[in-house]
């Protein structure tokens, strides 16, 4: 798997490498783009720092973010809590903060943001102080903060200087697919000036404060290698805080710049090491030009921890199973092996076939797996040196984390199909488990995975050992768990299709369809269960059932389908048998369903087919689902005493038309069993074949042509009856395409059908023919043709 790396993504860092950008580049290797997190049982979260999410196996550039989008609020809060402890007893919270970041509107900002108008109150206060006169920000401040007071200057003073290098450093975009152009700041002697602060000043804190803005406002001037000379002159007697690795950053960016990628990647790397706030942006900004490159940056690690450091980013982009190798060697107490370990236990779950399906060649089925073939293929995915490592590290017991290998150990004999030993290794891993609710949680959900593996055969005795999991993975998870960190749903999709392999093995087909119902897709083709008459009587029975065991009960709650969905679906199919009678009874037992309003009159006729104009235009009743079968049976029952043939007729045309895939009644058919789309073509053949039939329609507008009397009732049901011709014709020459590019080529257009011959010969001195003509433009293009 390669990684898609963007040659022409930049972004804006006033953190790290502004005038660089930081474009990523690969050693090899990557992250597949379908990856989420939604194949996966095993939560990164459990088991490694929250710095190091962005770098979890993803699909998108970062775990969680996508793009990394907090370069100019990175430090907000890590600035207001050292300027809220120096001027704490001076100047309240809120004031600091005010000070800080400005008002609460959303802006791009950086570390030391202002709004506009806080930077002209600083800008006033800075001109009090220099002139000693009064002005309404001083004289608004000064009830609210002792401005003589030493700390006080200090403080706006410092953002006075701050606020002139941000002209430059905050960025309003965070990335663009262009080259963006670097600021510079010119203005040497208020750089000058700056450094001069940090030379003169005895506070250690405001010393280190304008050290680090004396480095900013050097990276962002024109002549950045002045940056590097401060820094190399002054850094052995700066502290090692976040303000350093900051600065180091810009350091290592200007090396790029240069050209030097060796010193620069290993200047990342320690930042990447000591600074967890400036991970993503680390990583991000890492890239050896070549392998040569990398080399010599290995070279210049001082130490293990260098040279580890150098290998956590490193097998973020390459291979976390060499970089964990090297680390392990190193420094086998190191965190960053916990991160690396996610994504190699992560990238072995991402290779699993969790659907209990083959994948089909093209044109052909998709085949179901049994319960041992789906165990075959994933076994044989099973990357032997990854495990070995895993094993090796896990057995030694001399890492920062034990539970971590012993607990992706135990995981990954579960995939091997050695369970017996994947338990030893959870109990194992139960002595150094931290007490969290996702480490608990981590560990339950693996011992249930594999006590679930364990089972080839359901027997009352293996079911009772996975009841409680089944009902906290399906019932209180949803609605307890509220952090969004722990990956149950791939757990609870894959148990649900281990169970519907286990009873088909059973040949319990209503059992299979309760547990396997997540593999269909509501949205478009529904569920083919139902085309089974006698699958559905069978399920149907089963809902009602009141003596359920304890696992039917399970899956009777978790199946999306009730009993009134099922009458439901009985109801549309008897109604589009023209079985009117049952289809009201059935229709009858669906609670609220009964009462759902047609959009449109599904008894108007129309000439051309909008359901937009249909559903807009004024409607002097609105039928419910119920109200439309009863007045269908009612114009039946009419039509067989021969009471307004015609008439009746023709509405019963229009009313089966109407609930047809080509009328304004769509929703009464679109339910899950059915399925739902815009096009027939999104449903399943036999529901296809039901939606587009207009044979019913078509035989009460025949029934009403018989007993028009007049030559515009006439036409008006030739006409009826051609959209019916139509849509037959369509239906046959689409309904089995396979190659469409053959039928756009086929140059038939606007053929005659016998009803348009017969209404262009024998009415066309109607109204009704003239409005034809005026509304449908396929008509009017068939007879001008």
């Amino acid at each position: 798997m390669k990684r898609i790396f963007l040659s022409k993504l930049f972004l804006v860092s006033s953190a790290t490498i502004l005038s660089v950008y930081g474009i990523i580049y690969a050693c090899g290797g990557g992250d597949d783009w379908d990856f989420f997190g939604y194949n996966s049982n095993f939560t990164p979260e459990t088991f490694a720092d929250k710095s190091y999410s962005p770098l979890f196996l993803a699909g998108d550039i970062f775990y969680g973010v996508g793009f990394d989008t907090k370069h100019n609020s990175r430090f907000n809060e890590n600035i207001k809590s050292d300027w809220g402890t120096y001027l704490k007893g001076v100047v309240d919270t809120m004031t600091v903060n005010y000070f800080l970041i400005g008002d609460d509107k959303p802006r791009y900002y950086s570390d030391e943001k202002n709004t506009i108008k806080n930077k002209e109150e600083i800008t006033d206060l800075h001109v009090f102080y220099k002139n000693k006169k009064q002005n309404p920000s001083s004289i608004k401040w000064g009830k609210k903060m002792p401005l003589k007071d030493a700390k006080v200057k200090s403080f706006v003073e410092f953002l006075y200087l701050a606020q002139k290098i941000e002209t430059v450093s905050i960025g309003e975009d965070y990335w663009s697919y262009d080259p963006v152009v670097a600021k510079t700041f010119n203005d040497s002697q208020m750089i000058q000036s700056i450094e001069n602060v940090y030379n003169t000043t005895a506070d250690p804190f405001l010393k280190n404060r304008y050290w680090f803005l004396t480095m900013k406002a050097r990276f962002y001037s024109n002549s950045k290698q002045k940056a590097i000379d401060f820094f190399n002159k002054t850094e052995s007697s700066v502290p090692k805080n976040v303000l350093y690795y900051r600065a180091l950053s810009y350091v290592a960016g200007i090396n790029y710049q240069q050209k030097k990628y060796a010193v620069s990647n290993y200047l990342y790397a320690q930042v990447f090491d000591k600074c967890p706030e400036l991970r993503i942006v680390t990583a991000y900004s890492f890239h050896p030009k070549n392998e040569a490159d990398w080399t010599k940056s290995l070279a210049m690690a001082k130490n293990n921890k260098e040279k580890a450091a150098l290998w956590a980013i490193h097998g973020f982009y390459k291979d976390e199973k060499q970089a964990i190798e090297k680390i392990y060697e190193l420094d086998p107490k190191s965190e960053h092996l916990n991160y690396l370990a996610t994504r190699l236990v992560n990238k072995q779950e991402e290779a699993l076939n969790n659907s209990f399906q083959q994948k089909a060649e093209e044109n052909q089925p998709v085949k179901n797996q049994t319960i041992a073939e789906n165990k075959t293929e994933n076994q044989s995915k099973m990357d032997k040196s990854a495990f070995d490592l895993v094993a090796k590290i896990s057995a030694a017991d001399n890492t920062a984390r034990p539970y971590l290998w012993d607990l992706s150990l135990g995981y990954l004999q579960t995939l091997k199909g050695d369970y017996a030993n994947a338990d030893k290794s959870f109990d194992k891993a139960v002595k150094t488990l931290p007490k969290t609710e996702l480490a608990g949680m981590q560990l339950r959900l693996l011992r249930f995975v594999n006590n679930l593996n364990k089972i080839d055969k359901l027997t009352d005795k293996n079911e009772k050992t996975i009841l409680a999991d089944l009902n906290w993975l399906y019932y209180e998870l949803p609605k307890t768990y509220k952090g969004g960190e722990f990956r149950y749903q791939n757990a609870s999709s894959w148990s649900r299709n281990y169970l519907s392999a286990l009873y088909k093995g059973k040949s319990d087909p209503v059992m299979a369809e309760i547990f396997g119902e997540s593999r269909y897709s509501y949205w478009n083709d529904g569920n083919a269960f139902y085309d089974n008459e006698k699958n559905l009587l069978d399920i149907k029975t089963f809902l009602a059932k009141p003596n359920k065991t304890e696992i039917e009960k399970i899956g009777a709650g978790i199946y999306s389908l009730k009993l009134k969905d099922i009458s439901n679906f009985q109801a549309v199919q008897a109604t589009f048998k023209n079985k009117i009678p049952e289809a009201i009874a059935f229709m009858k037992e669906t609670d609220s369903v009964q009462y759902y309003k047609f959009l449109g009159n599904p008894f108007n006729g129309s000439i051309k087919d909008c359901h937009d104009c249909d559903h807009a235009a004024y409607q002097k009743r609105k039928y419910t689902f119920i109200d439309f079968l009863n007045t269908v049976k009612e114009m039946q029952d009419k039509l067989a005493q021969k009471e307004d043939v015609y008439t009746n007729s023709l509405l019963l045309g229009n009313a089966f038309y109407n609930i047809s895939h080509f009328g304004n009644g769509r929703t009464f058919y679109e339910i899950s069993i059915v399925g739902y789309g815009s096009s027939p073509y999104s449903f399943r053949d036999s529901m296809k074949k039901m939606i587009t039939n207009c044979d019913v329609s078509k035989a009460y507008y025949q029934k009403a042509l018989q007993a028009a009397a007049t030559k515009e009732q006439k036409a008006k049901c030739v006409y009826l009856i051609s959209k019916c011709e139509r849509n037959e014709y369509y239906n046959n020459k689409y309904n089995n395409v396979t190659n469409w590019w053959s039928v756009e080529g086929d140059k038939i257009n606007f053929i005659a059908w016998n009803g348009f011959k017969t209404l262009k010969k024998d009415y066309s001195d109607t109204q009704y023919y003239k409005d034809v003509i005026a509304e449908c433009g396929y008509f009017n293009t068939y007879i001008n043709q």
